[in-house]
């Protein structure tokens, strides 16, 4: 058949099909390849079913409801994998949680009262949100158990709460802590073994396409922070004495010399010979069994000043993974190395307190939940804590992005209430909750591995379930729950987004603009001359931290701008316009790397002019990042051939600064 008459046709019938959804839309909908975590499933099915259980068995099911709340935060609270993290990570916010709801619960009903401390406790949960993993979860406990204590009725005395919120989560710990003699100190073994695995595929794609080596390479940065963070960020005042992490941290140690070498390697243009992959693979495998006989490492003889570093850093990692037992005050942790609890703690408050970015979002987080308390202790239409409930939910900045966030709110909790819909309508009350409870409480770990829209509507039935054991008001929770979220959904959007436009320059310009001023003095640190060798080991010392620190803040940018890219215009356009910068940053950041490790292995050393007017130049350009809304595209200046040491750097530049001209 002729094709003549038939694409018209089909032209005509594509104009009527319906537009599809954005992008940005589609993102959060999309669920990620995150495999089955079976052993959380397990444990959330245990520890939200058992209080039910034993509230049941006592005639006490309200009791056992509050237990299983309880247990749901520190469920949703276990997402660390070393085991003195998740101690910290459940036990420190069911405290917080604790404070929440006898606070709710002494306020319960008393109008204005209510809003005003609700609103208080919002802007202390807000502010605190910023200071870190474990501070950020007990703000969201702290201001959701303060919603429900002044939304529902609770037992009396007032003590009966919170003392039953945290036995909830603290069987959740208990529960947490069962695999502890049995694995031991394996998430930080597998944690390390992985680092030394993503350096492997960086390897591989050295020298291959750009793309393939940039996405390799910021995984070896993400894995890198994930294992300092569980060896060192915890450590307190066990790592001198212990010699497990000892050992583990001189393991880490020794990555960095072939992460710095990595760049080097694949500006060479070519790949490299696949024995030296296979060295890192065979490091990450012994790392992971803690094997202690150094096999002989078959690698090609080195060339280049790439290859020798590379070559140098192979065989240095190779004696220190199979060490038995590294000498503990030659192991250089100053990486990563925390200051003490309390320096620590007094450093966070005040960073706190003299954040703008915390005061301003623990004031739209007080607005926004200061106008749903008003609705629902005030004006007199019959609502309830659910809409307060989702404005927490939703207005979570180390969540997501605010407005695809609220979307997703209302599809995934509109999906879970047809789940609780049919529970309600046909298990009936009593013991029967039990396992339902139970196949509940296991999908939710599932889901939320799976993204926030999914996460909802595994969460959504079970706090309705046990809402219901509370008030007693079976299928007639459905209609309103519904209608609550979405006008939750809608306090957040207007008076938590379209009011708070956060401009390009305080959310995220700013802060890729002070990134590249923070390349700039990396720059001047990589070449900067040493006179004896007590300064060449301080400056090597000062160049590996400024490096790290750079590609965290560069992982933080870039998580940023994903989160900008998943809003509406104008943030997502504007995020997707700049974010050619971010890869430009980071290609810069590697070839000034590579260009440090070439001269510490026999290339000849940038002029000190030459060193200045890059660094000018990184000045010029975070700039014109600070002073653009707009990148204006231009060819960029046509480069001399350079062959030098900080040719690719110059040619990274020239490609940056062509993403930010001037606006004409």
């Amino acid at each position: 058949m002729s094709t003549e008459r038939t694409e018209p046709i089909a032209s005509r019938r594509s104009r009527h099909h319906p537009p599809a959804p954005p992008d940005w839309l589609l993102a959060g909908l999309r669920p990620t390849t995150a495999p089955v975590p079976w052993a959380a499933a397990a444990r959330a099915a245990v520890a939200l079913s058992v209080p039910l259980a034993v509230g049941f068995a006592v005639n006490e099911p309200e009791y056992g409801a509050l237990a299983s709340m309880g247990a749901l935060s520190g469920v949703i609270g276990d997402t660390a994998d070393a085991y003195r993290m998740r101690v910290l990570n459940i036990a420190v916010p069911q405290f917080f949680g604790a404070v929440g709801v006898t606070l709710g619960t002494l306020v319960h009903g008393h109008g204005w009262v209510a809003v005003g401390v609700l609103t208080l406790v919002a802007l202390v949960s807000g502010m605190i949100s910023s200071i870190g993993t474990v501070a950020s979860v007990s703000g969201l406990l702290l201001l959701l158990n303060a919603v429900v204590g002044a939304g529902l009725p609770m037992p009396q005395p007032w003590w009966t709460a919170p003392l039953l919120l945290s036995a909830g989560g603290l069987f959740v710990l208990a529960l947490t802590l069962l695999g502890w003699p049995l694995r031991g100190r394996r998430p930080e073994r597998a944690a390390v073994a992985a680092a030394y695995r993503a350096l492997a595929d960086a390897l591989e794609a050295a020298g291959g396409p750009s793309e393939g080596y940039d996405a390799q390479r910021r995984r070896v940065t993400q894995a890198l922070d994930h294992a300092y963070d569980l060896i060192l960020g915890r450590r307190a005042r066990v790592h001198g004495r212990s010699p497990a992490l000892v050992r583990m941290l001189a393991q880490l140690n020794v990555v960095i010399p072939l992460v710095e070498a990595a760049p080097a390697a694949h500006l060479r243009g070519r790949p490299l010979p696949p024995e030296i992959p296979a060295a890192v693979r065979e490091l990450a495998a012994a790392v992971e069994e803690g094997r202690t006989t150094a096999p002989v490492l078959d690698l090609p003889p080195p060339g280049t000043p790439a290859e020798r570093a590379l070559d140098a850093a192979l065989r240095h990692a190779a004696t220190i993974v199979h060490l038995p037992e590294p000498d503990p005050s030659n192991v250089d942790d100053r990486l990563g190395r925390p200051a003490a609890l309390k320096v620590r703690a007094r450093r966070a408050v005040r960073d706190m307190m003299m954040s703008e970015a915390s005061w301003r979002y623990g004031l739209r987080l007080a607005l926004c939940i200061g106008l749903a308390q008003s609705l629902v202790s005030v004006v007199e239409v019959e609502r309830s804590y659910w809409i307060a409930l989702t404005v927490t939910f939703v207005l979570k900045p180390d969540f997501g992005s605010v407005f695809s966030r609220a979307l997703l709110r209302a599809l995934g909790t509109a999906i879970g209430l047809v789940v609780a819909a049919a529970v309600l309508a046909e298990v009936p009350r009593g013991w029967w909750d039990v396992p339902v409870m139970m196949v509940l409480g296991a999908l939710v770990p599932v889901f939320s591995a799976k993204g926030y829209a999914f996460q909802t509507a595994a969460i959504t039935p079970v706090i309705l379930l046990l809402s219901d054991l509370l008030n007693h008001q079976g299928f007639d929770l459905i209609r309103p729950r519904l209608v609550d979220s979405l006008i939750g959904c809608a306090i957040t959007l207007i008076a938590g987004y379209l009011l708070w436009p956060e401009s390009w320059h305080t959310r995220i310009g700013d802060r890729l603009a002070d990134t590249v001023d923070d390349a700039a003095r990396y720059v001047e640190r990589a070449f900067a001359p040493a006179v004896d060798a007590a300064a060449v080991a301080a400056a090597r010392t000062g160049r590996l931290q400024a490096r790290r620190r750079l590609y965290r803040d560069l992982s933080g940018v870039r998580s940023e701008f994903q989160r900008a890219l998943t809003e509406p215009p104008p943030t997502g356009t504007r995020a997707a316009a700049w974010w050619p910068l971010v890869v430009a940053v980071e290609r810069i950041v590697d070839a000034v790397t590579a260009a440090r490790v070439r001269v510490n292995h026999g290339a000849p050393p940038p002029a000190a002019e030459e060193v200045a007017v890059i660094a000018r130049q990184l000045r010029e350009l975070a700039v014109r990042v600070r002073s653009s809304t707009v990148p204006v595209r231009v060819e960029g200046e046509t480069q001399a051939e350079d062959s030098g040491v900080l040719g690719p750097v110059h040619q990274e530049l020239a490609a940056a600064r062509a993403i930010t001209q001037p606006e004409r």
